[in-house]
């Protein structure tokens, strides 16, 4: 008998307005496209008139910050579902080849706190939260969601957070700060 994976449920009515601002990565997948020693990594995004977001990605890496800017925005704009389409330029500072993906909140909790997000193929899986830090309940609570969404938590790497953040948002053209790869 095989067992077939159910269809990943998304998050409806997603209030784009409140899910803007800072959001702190708990815990994710490892991935190429983020340092392996990176530390205080967050997503900052900004709402524009068109429905479009702006997406920051930013994490530190030995005291260095690097980042990367992209746009996101819905796969299907008549659809209820939060779906969403990611875009960044590889490589950042020449922006010739378009990176997009997958960005699809499949839970985040009433007060708009704490969010999973995933993509079609379980590939990507990140936990997400308004602080720095969640409590162990909250974060076994966030596991369970992406479980019943199909994922294996055992792949997941929590991300580390100083008890104080980095607050200084440099402008991209600081020397100090790399392009995430």
């Amino acid at each position: 008998m095989t067992t077939q994976k159910k269809e990943k449920e998304v998050v409806k009515d997603l209030d784009l307005e409140r899910y803007m601002g800072r959001w702190y990565e708990i815990a994710s997948f490892p991935s190429i496209f983020q340092p392996k020693n990176g530390v205080d990594t967050r997503a900052t995004y900004t709402l524009n008139p068109d429905g479009t977001v702006d997406v920051l990605n930013e994490t530190w890496n030995s005291g260095k910050r690097a980042f990367i800017q992209g746009s996101a925005y819905k796969t299907d704009p008549k659809s209820d579902e939060a779906k969403f389409k990611v875009k960044f330029y590889v490589p950042p500072f020449l922006p010739i080849i378009p990176v997009t993906g997958d960005y699809w909140v499949l839970y985040i909790d009433p007060k708009y706190q704490h969010a999973v997000i995933g993509q079609a193929s379980r590939s990507y899986l990140w936990i997400l939260s308004r602080t720095a830090h969640v409590e162990e309940e909250t974060y076994k609570q966030l596991l369970e969601k992406a479980v019943e969404e199909g994922y294996d938590v055992s792949k997941l790497q929590k991300t580390p957070q100083s008890d104080t953040p980095p607050e200084s948002n440099a402008a991209p053209d600081d020397t100090k700060d790399q392009m995430l790869k």
